[in-house]
């Protein structure tokens, strides 16, 4: 499998891309996606801002109170910087909709790179499979990137890069100009799956072989991925399971004990860990072996602010 590939960005230029998982979850008493229309939006939005943000979408599934993709992204940075747009633009809509900004306090948006094989297909299996939670079958819901993998006929729809201004606010939703993309809609004026995921990314990941990713999603632990993907980046962990979490990644990564490592790959593990884990610095401080002006210094922050010193 190749993790980190080389494709063409939306602002033209060709990179060399890895793995993210995005997650957008809401409150978990309310609900985002209360109308077709508000899963075509979040569907969407995830395409428009993915455009935006220069990164490319591989597979996506929206329900009624997350949203799931898998993204190429050139780093950590432009990953969050789609995740912060898909939230901010939905943000607008359900407030411009519903007018309605209690629903939106909990909202959280969070990237994850996937840096390793296992630890890919598993998520890139895990994402259509959220369809279970709106009571469907994988292969018959209408608002994931499932029906875009293995697709030997592709249906063709309207384009639209030929949509009027009118045409393009009413159905898309947005304002940007939208003449160089190669998207399509379907009757019911949605996005046709296959036009805005990269299926090639996917399909590679796993062999090329349907039967394989059909395998993989019946066999995936749903549970252990949420935890990993979604629940646990938003949890502030103790000190004894923050620090296996260190020594699980030093081992992904470099093949080696926390340790062992070098200063410059300790401060990798810093910057990577605070993106990805509710931490602060004195915990990042204890469990990488570094004092804390140091690790302040990494991550741009002045020691004393906000309880961080």
């Amino acid at each position: 499998m190749n993790r980190i590939v080389e494709r063409q960005l939306p602002d033209g230029r060709v990179r060399k891309l890895s793995p993210f998982h995005f997650s957008l979850e809401g409150l978990k008493t309310d609900i985002l996606c209360r109308e077709e229309e508000d899963y075509d939006i979040m569907v969407k939005y995830l395409a428009i801002c993915a455009r935006r943000k220069n990164v490319i979408l591989v597979i996506y599934a929206a329900v009624s109170n997350h949203c799931h993709a898998v993204i190429l992204a050139m780093s950590q940075v432009d990953a969050d910087r789609f995740a912060q747009e898909v939230k901010r633009s939905f943000s607008q809509w359900f407030f411009y909709k519903y007018q309605s900004r209690h629903i939106l306090k909990g909202l959280d948006a969070k990237s994850i790179l996937l840096d390793n094989d296992h630890y890919l297909r598993n998520a890139l299996a895990y994402v259509p499979r959220n369809a279970l939670d709106n009571g469907y079958a994988v292969q018959d819901y209408p608002w994931s990137g499932f029906r875009a993998m293995f697709s030997g006929e592709k249906p063709i729809g309207r384009r639209v890069s030929l949509l009027t201004k009118r045409q393009r606010e009413g159905l898309m939703h947005t304002g940007d100009s939208l003449k160089d993309v190669g998207w399509m809609l379907d009757e019911k004026g949605a996005l046709i799956p296959w036009t805005i995921c990269d299926c090639a990314y996917l399909e590679q990941a796993f062999n090329h072989d349907h039967a394989f990713f059909l395998r993989v999603i019946g066999g995936v632990n749903s549970g252990e991925m949420r935890q990993k993907l979604v629940d646990g980046p938003r949890q502030f962990l103790p000190d004894t399971e923050f620090r296996h979490l260190c020594d699980d990644l030093s081992h992904r990564w470099f093949d080696r004990n926390l340790e062992e490592l070098p200063l410059v790959r300790r401060l990798r593990l810093v910057s990577y860990l605070y993106r990805t884990q509710r931490t602060s610095v004195p915990q990042l401080s204890r469990m990488l072996h570094l004092d804390r002006e140091t690790v302040s210094k990494a991550l741009g922050k002045v020691p004393g602010v906000n309880g961080e010193g």
